[in-house]
């Protein structure tokens, strides 16, 4: 991560992220963490170590579906695209972040009380 402006992801946050950026077309592991650092200008970083587990996880749970193939350097990957449980799960998701992000932002408007 470049600079000291990194940012840490909320527990959950990432599976939300591993689905956004497989909706966006299929894509092998590297190309996720890729994907969603491009997406985020590089203000996101995922580890690889978290990343593996995150697309195990959602596949177990058919919310992304995988199949192997051959990556642009000619090697053999695991490609993932977005299920349309998949597709149900981050429409849930993303509308559950906002109303997480609506409530933050309110509790933080929130003047002090005059005395």
């Amino acid at each position: 991560m470049s600079g000291d402006k990194a940012i840490d992801l909320l527990q959950g946050t990432l599976d939300m992220l591993v689905l956004k950026a497989v909706s966006l077309g299929p894509l092998h592991g590297y190309g996720v963490l890729l994907r969603i650092q491009q997406i985020s200008q590089n203000r996101l970083e995922i580890q690889q170590g978290s990343l593996y587990p995150a697309l195990y996880r959602l596949e177990h749970e058919g919310w992304i579906a995988g199949e192997w193939g051959l990556s642009e350097n000619k090697r053999r990957a695991r490609f993932y695209r977005l299920t349309a449980a998949g597709r149900r799960r981050l429409e849930m998701e993303t509308r559950k972040w906002h109303d997480f992000a609506d409530v933050v932002g309110t509790i933080l408007k929130t003047a002090p009380e005059e005395r």
